[in-house]
């Protein structure tokens, strides 16, 4: 129960309420179990109110503000995709963390027991690999910008330039077997593209919802990357030669 509460209490960091069904999926357990947890003494911090887990309104005075406009959607798939993509990580990778919605939830589920070194540009997946006791973690610095929690460099070389890393776990909000894979922002883009130069193995992790999407920032061709971490068969127009890791494999 214990570890039900602590991944519930994850998923009400990254959004207001998640409704008693979605939370049921993503745990594995019945609706009924969540029920029993949510009313046990251990459990403090959360309540059921009109079918949506939410923290206690009595006990959490503050605003918690939300970073991303899509950070609430389709959390399911994002916690199934990121429990996959946190599976890759081994004792001693030097890994890449993206910004994105996705990427928190692959944060969130990697094992406590792994030593690893870790490279961000996002606040809020700082806050969650700081607590990982085994992780020695750096912060790409720069100018902060709160719509996406991103920090984008003033300098001319990068923290991400100088470090080769095993893995780089890099977010979209575009795949188009034609255009590529894109984001809304160009300095997004410009660290994704510098991330996946770098790395020995570039993660592409994103789920059903971004597939037929073009946005403005192009990042790089699908082939570009070693692996794909989804939750849906792409089209047959993307071929059947890419390295796709399903959430049901």
């Amino acid at each position: 129960m214990s570890s039900r509460i602590q991944k519930l209490e994850f998923l009400l960091t990254q959004m207001d309420k998640i409704h008693l069904r979605d939370a049921s999926e993503i745990l594995n357990v019945s609706e009924m179990t969540i029920r029993r947890d949510l009313n046990s003494d251990e459990t403090k911090s959360l309540v059921l109110l009109g079918g949506y887990i939410v923290k206690d309104p009595q006990k959490n005075k503050s605003y918690n503000y939300q970073i991303f406009e899509h950070q609430g959607k389709n959390i399911v798939e994002k916690m199934q995709v990121g429990k996959i993509a946190a599976s890759v990580i081994e004792n001693g990778d030097i890994v890449f963390f993206d910004c994105g919605s996705t990427i928190p939830f692959i944060a969130s589920q990697i094992d406590n027991k792994i030593k690893f070194t870790a490279i961000c540009c996002s606040l809020n997946t700082f806050l969650i690999l700081q607590e990982k006791t085994n992780c020695e973690l750096f912060l790409a610095g720069g100018r902060y910008s709160r719509h996406n929690s991103f920090f984008s460099t003033i300098s001319t070389n990068t923290d991400i330039e100088k470090i080769c890393t095993t893995k780089a776990f890099i977010s979209a909000a575009g795949i188009d077997a034609i255009q590529g894979v894109t984001c809304f922002n160009f300095e997004e883009a410009k660290v994704k593209v510098n991330a996946i130069n770098k790395t020995q193995q570039s993660i592409l992790v994103f789920d059903h919802s971004k597939i037929g999407q073009i946005k403005q920032a192009y990042i790089a061709d699908i082939d570009k990357f070693n692996l794909i971490v989804t939750n849906h068969p792409l089209p047959k127009e993307f071929g059947n030669n890419l390295p796709i890791r399903l959430i049901d494999e």
